[in-house]
C-alpha cells in the first residue's frame, strides 16, 4: 500500500505525520519505505540524525518520477509512505498518481480549510487523468486534522468546516505536543519511545483507524 502525506500549503505536519506512521507500521512488523519528496529533505535529515538502527528506510526522491520509479523501490516492502512537498506542483501530482492512499494533513485554522480547495483540485486532476488515459486507479482519500489544541472544541469546528469537500475526516486527530519536537531531534518518534504515552496512543489510533477504513 503506498501512503501519500500531502497539501499544497506548507507547516501543516506532513513529515512529522509521515515519520510517525511510518514508524508506527514498522514496529508492527512491516516492511516500510519512506520517500522523502520534499527538495528540503526535512525526513532525509531526521533519519541522518537518528543514532539508533532504522526501523525502515527513507529515500530522497524530489523529481516528478515518483511514480515511475514506486514500482521497483517498492517491491518486498508492505507500505510505502511519501512524504509530500508543499508547492511543487510536479512533485505533488507524481506522488498522487504512485498513491493508493493520500492523507491532507489540516490544522485546526480558517486558514487550512480555505487552502484545502487547493489540494483536493490538484488530487481530483490527477485522478480524472489517470482514468481518461490509462483505465481507472482507485485513489482513496481523507483529511488528517493534526497539531489539534488540547481541550479546544476547534478540532470538531474544522470538521465541520471540511464537510464542504468530498474527502472523509479521519475521526482520530492529532493533537499538539512538545513530544513530536523532542523527538524529531534525535531521528526517533514517540512511538519508539513510548508507544504507551498520550502521544503514542493517539498516532497508533490514526494508523488503526486508517488501516481499518482504508
Amino acid at each position: 500500500m503506498i501512503i501519500s502525506l500531502l497539501n499544497q500549503k506548507g507547516g501543516v505536519g506532513k513529515t512529522t505525520l509521515s515519520i510517525h506512521i511510518a514508524s508506527t507500521l514498522a514496529l508492527s512488523g512491516k516492511r516500510v519505505l519512506l520517500i522523502d519528496g520534499d527538495v528540503q529533505g526535512s525526513a532525509m535529515d531526521w533519519a541522518a540524525s537518528r543514532k539508533e538502527n532504522p526501523i525502515f528506510n527513507v529515500v530522497g526522491i524530489s523529481k516528478n518520477t515518483i511514480h515511475k520509479e514506486v514500482p521497483t523501490l517498492s517491491e518486498g516492502y508492505d507500505y510505502v509512505i511519501i512524504d509530500g512537498p508543499p508547492r511543487v506542483y510536479d512533485v505533488a501530482k507524481s506522488a498522487i498518481a504512485a498513491s493508493d492512499l493520500i492523507l491532507i494533513p489540516v490544522q485546526p485554522s480558517p486558514y487550512d480549510v480555505w487552502a484545502a480547495k487547493e489540494v483536493v483540485d490538484l488530487i481530483n486532476e490527477v485522478r480524472d487523468t489517470i482514468n481518461n488515459y490509462r483505465g481507472y486507479k482507485k485513489i482513496d482519500s481523507a483529511f488528517l486534522i493534526n497539531r489539534v489544541i488540547q481541550n479546544s472544541v476547534i478540532g470538531r469546528d474544522v470538521e465541520e468546516a471540511l464537510s464542504q469537500y468530498e474527502f472523509p475526516v479521519l475521526k482520530n486527530y492529532v493533537h499538539q505536543r512538545v513530544a513530536y519536537a523532542e523527538t524529531a531531534a534525535i531521528g526517533t518518534s514517540v512511538i519508539e519511545q513510548d508507544p504507551d504515552s498520550i502521544a503514542g496512543k493517539e498516532i497508533t489510533s490514526v494508523v488503526k483507524e486508517v488501516l481499518k477504513a482504508f
